[in-house]
């Protein structure tokens, strides 16, 4: 009896983490039609994680917490990787466990990437870092589609609250790098009540490639987090960002470490930065989502 109950504990708990892959758009992505490439993942030695390449069609993948301690709050996970590569493990599922385990439920979202030519999409990129004006120029029609894709992700997971059983009113998102530009440009950019996110996270953010910065009326809450030694030399955005919530009268909270770097995500590096996602816990609380 014994075992048989264990059995149950842990079907229950696979079945409520099981993924489920949800294509965002019922046809062909608006705007990108003609994209016929194809979707890769593979492991990158520079970037140290598994990542994502030549998105055509974007996904939510759904991630569960178990029923017991589900409390209605979503999350909208944006990975990065410079609108080339999304960093799928340390910015993507990682999150969506670490979320669950708060019983929020998470929903990562692969977003439309420039093309890549070869089969080291990273390896394309890194060059491409140092000059921020030509990797903005090239990457500007790849990132209107991916923001749009971040409004997409609010307005189906708000469509679909009730199939999630999540509340309409506690869906969020969550952005890392490029995929934090995702999240502010959904921010920035959402047009009624029904793609509004009701609250956002921004980690290591660059707003350079943003063509709208105006901060919104009725702007939702931010937290902000980065490291001063970010060697693509982004803590600046973050600082700007939250000068602006703050002098728009919006809730913003920053969290600035001094060590950390660039991409750190949920990588344990034995600093201070590694509890961001814990004080990001914290402000979810604060501001009753948990």
């Amino acid at each position: 009896m014994k075992n048989y109950s264990l059995l149950i504990i842990v079907f229950s708990i696979f079945f409520a983490n099981a993924q489920n892959v949800i294509p965002l758009y019922p046809n062909k992505a608006p705007g990108s039609e003609n994209w016929n490439w194809q979707e890769k993942e593979i492991f990158s030695k520079a970037f140290q994680t598994q990542v994502v390449y030549n998105v055509t069609q974007p996904t939510l993948t759904v991630y569960r917490p178990t029923n017991v301690i589900a409390n209605g709050t979503a999350v909208i996970i944006c990975p990065g990787g410079g609108f080339r590569t999304l960093s799928i493990n340390n910015e993507g599922t990682e999150v969506a466990k670490w979320l669950n385990s708060k019983g929020i439920t998470a929903f990562v979202l692969k977003y439309r990437l420039v093309k890549s030519e070869t089969d080291n999409p990273v390896k394309e990129l890194i060059p491409l870092l140092t000059n921020r004006k030509k990797l903005d120029s090239i990457n500007a029609p790849v990132i209107t589609l991916a923001i749009n894709d971040g409004v997409a992700a609010i307005q189906y997971v708000r469509d679909h609250s009730s199939e999630f059983k999540i509340e309409k009113n506690r869906i969020g998102i969550i952005g890392f790098s490029a995929g934090a530009a995702v999240t502010a440009g959904s921010v920035f950019n959402y047009s009624n009540s029904s793609n509004r996110p009701d609250f956002a996270a921004l980690i290591y953010v660059y707003v350079g490639a943003l063509k709208n910065t105006t901060v919104p009326v009725d702007a939702p809450p931010l937290f902000i987090a980065a490291a001063t030694d970010d060697s693509l030399g982004l803590a600046s955005s973050s600082v700007k960002l939250y000068s602006d919530w703050l002098a728009s009268g919006k809730s913003a909270e920053l969290h600035m470490y001094s060590k950390g770097g660039h991409g750190f995500g949920m990588r344990k590096q034995n600093l201070p930065v590694d509890s961001w996602i814990e004080r990001y816990g914290e402000w979810l609380h604060l501001n009753q989502f948990l």
